[in-house]
Order: structure tokens, then sequence, then C-alpha cells
């Protein structure tokens, strides 16, 4: 994989953590806009979730982040 800044070669696996309260541990990627319910957290109900695949540049530090998986 090349970085998408610099076009370095060699970039590093990882992952986005999610350490929030009742959190799964890693982050996830929801498709469409941002839905706020009653007490002003987002709508997820029915709706796909990706899991977030994140590399880092070795060189410049860019993150590139990919949602290829449905979780």
């Amino acid at each position: 994989m090349k970085c998408s800044q610099c076009q370095a070669v060699g970039l590093e696996p990882g992952f986005i953590e999610d350490a929030g309260e009742h959190s799964s541990g890693y982050a996830r990627w929801i498709p469409g806009p941002l839905q706020r319910g009653i007490f002003g957290g987002a709508k997820r109900f029915g709706r796909p979730r990706y899991q977030i695949d994140a590399h880092r540049c070795p060189a410049c530090g860019h993150l590139e982040l990919f949602a290829p998986r449905e979780t």
C-alpha cells in the first residue's frame, strides 16, 4: 500500500480505538448522515456498521482509513 500524501510504501496496519462507555473497543463507520435520538446519541438501529481499518504511514504519519467489511 502507498501513502496518498507522500507516496511512501509500507503502511502500518492498525485500528481506531473506541474507549467510550459500553463501547466494543473499536470504531465503526455507519453510512448516511448523523441523526440524533431523543437523548442526543446517534441513531443506529437498523443501519449497517462497518469496521474501520486504519493504516499509518511511517514516513509522514498520515492515516488512511478503510471500511471494507460489515460487522
